[in-house]
């Protein structure tokens, strides 16, 4: 319970920043990819300020043998970059230049949302369970992992 509790006050916090930052009105984010027309670098500030805490507190953070709430940290074990992360990439780059949003603040917008929302969001669960149902050997129990994953870091069941 204190680790779905930690969870849900996390997410609120990235939400309430992202939503006063101004991060989840996709022309915001459109206006900071838009580098040769009316260029908006204030997702630049908002990006610099979330990795200057995270190289801060990841410093304190892993230190410790073990998470507070959880017995183990769960961190990413693939270093290299290989084929499907470019692939990914690329596609999460595409999708979010054309549609203006990504994950959290596709999620975020849910308190105010437009028409975009209700499109991008479905879109986003059923990227989510492709992507499950796409990985060899888990098939049966992919759907709701994926589903559950979201918001994880590295997004892994």
């Amino acid at each position: 319970m204190g680790a779905s509790l930690s969870i849900l006050v996390a997410g609120l916090m990235f939400g309430f920043g992202l939503a006063v930052s101004g991060m989840t009105h996709a022309s915001k984010v459109l206006g900071f990819l838009d580098i040769t027309g009316d260029w908006d670098p204030s997702l630049l500030f908002v990006l610099a300020g979330a990795v200057t805490v995270t190289a801060v507190a990841f410093r304190f953070v892993l230190r410790r043998p073990a998470p507070v709430l959880v017995e183990q940290f769960h961190l990413p074990t693939v270093e290299g970059i290989d084929r499907p992360l470019v692939i990914g990439a690329a596609i999460f780059g595409v999708g979010w230049g054309i549609a203006g949003y990504c994950p959290g603040p596709a999620i975020a917008s849910l308190a105010a949302p437009s028409w975009e929302t209700w499109v991008f969001i479905p879109c986003l669960l059923l990227g989510n369970l492709l992507h499950a149902y796409s990985q060899p050997g888990n098939a049966a129990d992919s759907g709701a992992a994926a589903l559950g994953a979201m918001g994880r870091p590295g997004g892994k069941p």
